[in-house]
């Protein structure tokens, strides 16, 4: 695969990731330790360079760091690992938010550990924290990065206020943020990223699953997967939704491409500072995802889906309460 620069400060990837969460949550019960593990290789023999974890995902016990450190120990150097801060796993369940520096130093120290490196490449804020100024998480983070524990920072679903002052205490590499065909309300805060030189990694790109074209009504899906109560799988929303889809495979086809493929390769032509990372436990749909880096649309081609999908889905991305809050 082709690279991408994410930022100013040397961080480069192969233009397909790979997102980790649900290996571990949020998709229910699926796959084990070891076919985790296989399919992370698969993505390693296949050019993938970033894999992206966080704390979060494994609800503080570092199950899912420790997946990637596992697998990624024969070839730790050749790829970019990139983990997360920022939530108070003493309460997991509430969402709590906790970016206080003592803590981002206690969680960065539980992550080297649990990930079996010496090094994190990109520490990412996970949500900003309303009780600390962003000056001291960029402050505490860039201690990190003076002591070579970090090589990168990154922040994930901050607004444009925030960025600003994160970057002018110390350089933002990366924001993160969910961002498809599906979900276009980033696009605002594109034209900072660019004033500021900073990168952008696409979470849920595939619209939660929505975009590889297997569709069932949130009732369908169990209560341990977020699909079941996530605002776009729900009555009126879904049903507009799955059209949009079925309008989307009717172009892939014409592609040879699948509407996964269709819906990553969009987001490579919107920017050539973004990166998606998909997620996946199936290595025939890692073959997939990875395979969108060699589809090629045309002007005509991005015209057709901005006209199926002019602003997005129907449906909020999160349901009340849980929408990530910009500033």
């Amino acid at each position: 695969m082709k690279h991408r620069k994410l930022g100013e400060q040397g961080l480069e990837v192969a233009e397909i990731g790979f997102g980790t969460m649900g290996m571990t949550m949020a998709y229910g019960q699926g796959g084990d330790e070891q076919s985790h593990i296989a399919t992370l290789e698969k993505a390693h023999e296949l050019g993938v360079t970033m894999f992206d974890t966080a704390e979060l995902y494994g609800l503080g016990t570092g199950e899912n760091e420790k997946l990637v450190g596992k697998a990624a120990h024969g070839f730790r150097e050749e790829i970019v690992i990139a983990t997360k801060f920022g939530f108070d796993m003493d309460d997991p369940t509430k969402a709590g938010r906790n970016s206080q520096p003592d803590h981002i130093r206690e969680v960065t120290e539980n992550s080297l550990r649990y990930l079996d490196t010496d090094f994190i490449d990109v520490l990412y804020q996970h949500r900003p924290d309303p009780d600390v100024p962003i000056e001291e998480v960029a402050g505490a983070v860039g201690e990190l990065i003076e002591q070579g524990k970090v090589r990168f920072f990154g922040l994930s679903e901050a607004g444009p206020e925030t960025i600003r002052r994160a970057h002018a205490t110390y350089p933002v590499s990366v924001l993160q943020t969910e961002y498809s065909v599906f979900e276009r309300e980033v696009e605002q805060i594109l034209p900072v990223l660019e004033e500021l030189g900073i990168g952008f990694v696409a979470y849920s790109p595939l619209g939660r699953g929505f975009l590889t074209g297997e569709i069932k009504p949130g009732s369908e899906y169990p209560d341990d997967d977020m699909r079941s109560y996530d605002p776009r799988w729900q009555g009126e929303d879904f049903e507009r939704n799955a059209a949009a889809v079925v309008a989307l495979k009717e172009l892939a086809a014409e592609k040879e491409a699948t509407v996964g493929q269709l819906a990553l390769a969009w987001l490579l032509a919107q920017k050539d500072y973004i990166v998606p990372i998909p997620g996946t436990r199936r290595t025939e749909r890692l073959e997939e995802n990875v395979g969108a880096a060699e589809v090629e649309l045309t002007a005509d081609d991005l015209r057709r889906i901005h006209e199926i999908l002019p602003e997005g889905s129907f449906g909020n991305r999160y349901a009340a309460g849980m929408m990530p809050e910009w500033e």
